[in-house]
């Protein structure tokens, strides 16, 4: 992985600088702004530097993968206890995620070995000192290495990452980790302070032998308890008798309709349908009864919500079923939304240790009476949305508001990026076609009036203003979004020649230029930034137009940006019933539309996370414990709550992911309920408190 390149000069002045360079008696300075050589410092993956004010100031492109800079040393850590690292986050764009890498020379990030990773948060427009600790060598760095398909390991819960040797540190790496905005940050000065290193916990001084299976019949973390962890089949039932006790003398908000609308507000003409509408100010969804309605609720909602990959990892597992086991159907269970994402990586075998887990809670008729206790549930937390990317039988029950998604799969700019799928052509005759296909294999939900909408398309990868044409350009000659653009060209310039004098290019041709499928020259971005546009309008008003003759009467809720750029936005706005965002974030306070644009906002989806019950990754959003996200989650909707423009959003999942991950690896704290379907009683609590309070919120000038 050539990220960057070794200056031999530099790094030897700053080893000799460095070496007898403290802050105090017994520091040890990695990086100090004022006084470290610009020739120790590299820029990683399109990060630019510039040192003022003894501050070392970084700009990232969202375009990059982990976007940062790298500095060279050779640093014995082996008798330090910490690390710390002041930096700054110069922008008002949130709080900034900042990764902090220590590397071996013989490093391999991919495989996680001799490096030692660390995440930490800087708050807007602040500057903040965080402590880390320097992780212990491990004595069986083997165990680790044998983990994989995991965003985070059990070997990271306490800040080590595999085999670093502590002795023998050779880079530091600070960097963005997958950002979707730029940025502008600073880093001031890295210093290593002595003290007593933490002690590993128990599974790090394990052997492989001792240490595989780490995962129980239940798909949790065998080596660690906490409240609420279940042991026993017996446990499961004691917690459906409890919890259907509960239900039982709890009827859930007292002012809502049928719909889960405010049936004591300002009634609305009803149609029999949802729809959107601005009130007194704020914007709002009215439901078929006329009810003001704001959308609270969680995205898939599902009982396949902790399935993980088997292949090469069998030996994780206890005690997984045999072919005779009635728990050997729950390898051939499958999620419909994510199943294509499984088979575009090849993933051969799978378990579904969340749905084992339901079939083992609630006996015979286990589907049925799980999706009752799915509507129970949300009536009685005062929720009232099932969110997209849930089972449709589950939702077809209507008894709760429910919205979907679909994806348009017809072909894609074959030039263009997506973390997901490459951006979709909409010049390409199969678009419209299969848009149409997608939502007439939704037909029940298209006639079910307690559907109120679809997203169409999710997290599409929109680059910088010029990059869809950017992209269209390295395509082949047949791609119908690069014939539209040379044709377009044509009518701008009329002569190659001209557009050769424009962009300072040498193409032969109109020809030549279909043909070719190089990076265009810095001349061309005024043109594809034009384009661009051009592109992004094609894409929102062919869906618009195609969804509106095959769903008249439902709500068309936007692409769910991830990221993007205004002018993206403002076309969106012109076309969708509702713009959709997933915004990970604190707060929804500043979240802003570009100016002049007033329209309904839909958030996705939103999730804090924490490793205090048994997972190892926080999510996006960490937080410290269970008692801190359930506070930080009545935070978010209230500040959407009182947002003018927003009119829902949705908590990214029902369920926690796998413990040993999906399908890309996620095996994040992010669930309402656990594995075992036990739901957090800390979160639960936070919900009622904002939920049974919503209107009246809302409803506040």
């Amino acid at each position: 992985m050539n990220l960057y390149k070794t200056n031999v000069g530099g790094i030897i002045v700053w080893i000799l600088l460095a070496a007898c360079s403290h802050h105090k008696s017994g520091d040890l300075v990695l990086f100090d702004a004022a006084i470290t050589p610009d020739t120790s410092v590299e820029t990683l993956t399109g990060g630019s530097v510039r040192s003022k004010d003894s501050v070392l100031w970084v700009n990232t492109s969202g375009k990059n993968r982990q976007p940062g800079v790298m500095i060279n040393g050779n640093w014995d850590l082996s008798g330090y206890g910490s690390l710390e690292i002041k930096l700054f986050n110069d922008d008002h764009k949130g709080e900034l995620p900042i990764s902090i890498r220590l590397e071996n020379p013989d490093a391999d990030f991919e495989k996680g070995k001799g490096v030692f990773v660390d995440k930490i948060i800087v708050p807007s427009g602040k500057s903040k000192e965080v402590v880390i600790p320097v992780p212990v060598r491990l004595p069986y760095p083997e165990t680790g290495e044998k983990l994989f398909g995991m965003r985070t390991t059990p070997y990271q819960l306490s800040g080590a990452v595999s085999n670093l040797d502590p002795s023998k540190v050779s880079r530091l790496v600070i960097y963005i980790n997958n950002p979707t905005l730029n940025w502008k940050w600073g880093i001031k000065r890295v210093v290593a302070r002595p003290g007593e290193k933490k002690e590993l916990p128990a599974w790090m001084k394990l052997s492989p032998e001792e240490f595989f299976p780490f995962i129980d019949q239940y798909g949790q973390f065998k080596y660690k308890d906490w409240p609420g962890k279940t042991k026993s089949d017996d446990d499961l039932s004691a917690s459906l008798s409890q919890e259907l006790s509960a239900i039982a003398a709890e009827p859930g908000p007292a002012d809502r309709g049928l719909f889960g609308g405010w049936k004591n507000g300002p009634r609305q003409k009803a149609t029999g349908q949802f729809y959107v509408k601005k009130v007194d100010g704020k914007w709002w969804m009215v439901d078929p009864e006329g009810c003001l309605y704001w959308s609270h609720g969680p995205v898939r909602v599902t009982s396949s919500f902790a399935m993980t990959p088997l292949d090469g990892r069998k030996f994780y597992f206890t005690d997984l079923p045999g072919p005779n086991s009635p728990f050997a159907q729950f390898y051939k269970t499958r999620d419909k939304l994510l199943q294509p994402y499984y088979d575009a990586r090849e993933i051969k075998e799978t378990y579904d240790f969340s749905s084992a887990n339901i079939y083992r809670k609630y006996g015979e008729n286990w589907q049925e009476k799980y999706a009752d206790m799915v509507h129970k549930r949300l009536k009685v937390w005062g929720m009232n949305t099932i969110a997209n990317g849930s089972d449709s039988r589950i939702c077809r029950l209507d008894k709760t508001p429910y919205t979907d998604r679909i994806e348009i799969k017809s072909a894609p700019i074959t030039g263009s990026y997506g973390y997901w799928w490459k951006f979709k052509d909409p010049f390409h005759p199969e678009f419209r076609a299969n848009l149409k296909e997608q939502l007439l294999n939704h037909k029940a939900e298209l006639d079910d009036p307690w559907c109120f909408g679809f997203f169409v398309d999710n997290e599409i990868d929109w680059g910088s203003e010029s990059s869809l044409a950017e992209w269209t350009l390295q395509s082949a000659a047949g791609q119908p979004a690069k014939i539209e653009f040379v044709n377009w060209l044509k009518k701008q310039y009329r002569e190659i020649e001209k557009l050769n004098d424009s962009w300072e290019s040498a193409y032969s041709s109109w020809d030549d230029l279909l043909q070719s499928q190089n990076v265009p020259l810095p001349g061309a971005k005024q043109d594809c930034r034009k384009f661009s546009l051009v592109i992004a309008e094609a894409y929102f008003k062919n869906i618009r137009e195609q969804f509106k003759k095959v769903a008249p009467d439902k709500l068309y809720l936007g692409c769910r940006f991830s990221g993007s750029n205004q002018a993206v936005i403002r076309i969106a706005s012109k076309y969708c019933d509702v713009i959709s965002f997933n915004v990970y974030k604190r707060t929804l306070k500043d979240f802003r539309l570009p100016e002049g644009v007033d329209k309904p906002v839909m958030v996705g989806e939103f999730h804090f996370g924490a490793t205090d019950r048994g997972m190892f990754h926080t999510g996006l959003v960490p937080v410290e414990n269970q008692k801190e996200r359930a506070q930080a989650f009545a935070d978010y909707i209230e500040s959407g709550l009182r947002h003018p423009n927003i009119i829902g959003a949705h908590w990214f999942q029902y369920g926690d992911q796998a413990t040993t991950g999906r399908f890309d690896g996620e095996n994040y704290q992010i669930g309402l309920v656990d594995v075992c379907d036990h739901p957090y009683a800390e979160t639960i609590s936070k919900i009622k408190t904002v939920g049974y309070q919503m209107y009246e919120i809302r409803n506040k000038k």
